[in-house]
């Protein structure tokens, strides 16, 4: 995604060769003509997968999985990341590391909001590793539902996140993808065939 792309280079902040802060128009702040651009990109590669659910995690991922599911016409839910007086009982768990944050966190779902049978897409922020959506991937697992996508706003390609997900079995989405982090600025990938 073109403008995706010049919003990165224009308002991101590079704050290493590994990081990349985004939170004029995503990850703080959000741009909500952007996010229903991208839920329209991803309304159009995923439109042919049956989807009954979208599934994110707090919070990066809500903004953009909120306008993917309107745009479909399907519910969303996000895993918590914080433990909550009102999500104590029906649950299914999964633990995810944070690069960025440094630690890891025990995501939950109320088990009534992901059911079985249920055609699942997984929408995130970011994809580095490949821990959050691995992680969402297990409470999809854990429903008896099936991953039948996983769409990702901003993919970091030089971290391994995208081949051991697609080794998993996954179909990935990405609408940015980074080859590198360099001198203040994003480069992106521009073959197709990845």
């Amino acid at each position: 995604m073109k403008r995706l792309e010049e919003m990165i280079n224009k308002e991101g902040i590079v704050l290493s060769d590994q990081v990349l802060k985004v939170d004029a128009f995503l990850n703080h702040q959000v741009d909500p003509t952007l996010m229903w651009e991208i839920a329209y990109e991803f309304m159009n590669r995923f439109q042919d997968a049956g989807i009954t659910r979208i599934l994110t995690i707090e919070a990066g991922g809500i903004a953009p999985a909120m306008m993917t599911a309107l745009r479909l016409g399907v519910p969303m839910v996000y895993a918590r990341k914080t433990k909550s007086l009102t999500l104590n009982e029906g649950t299914i768990s999964a633990e995810v590391y944070s690069f960025t944050k440094q630690q890891t966190s025990t995501i939950t779902v109320a088990e009534k909001y992901l059911q079985q049978g249920e055609r699942v897409l997984i929408i995130d922020d970011f994809l580095a590793n490949g821990e959050a959506a691995f992680g969402l991937a297990k409470l999809v697992e854990q429903a008896g539902a099936e991953v039948v996508g996983i769409g990702i706003v901003i993919e970091k390609s030089f971290q391994p996140g995208r081949e051991k997900l697609v080794q998993a079995g996954f179909r990935v989405e990405s609408l940015a993808r980074i080859e590198k982090l360099e001198n203040g600025k994003a480069t992106f990938v521009r073959s197709v065939n990845v």
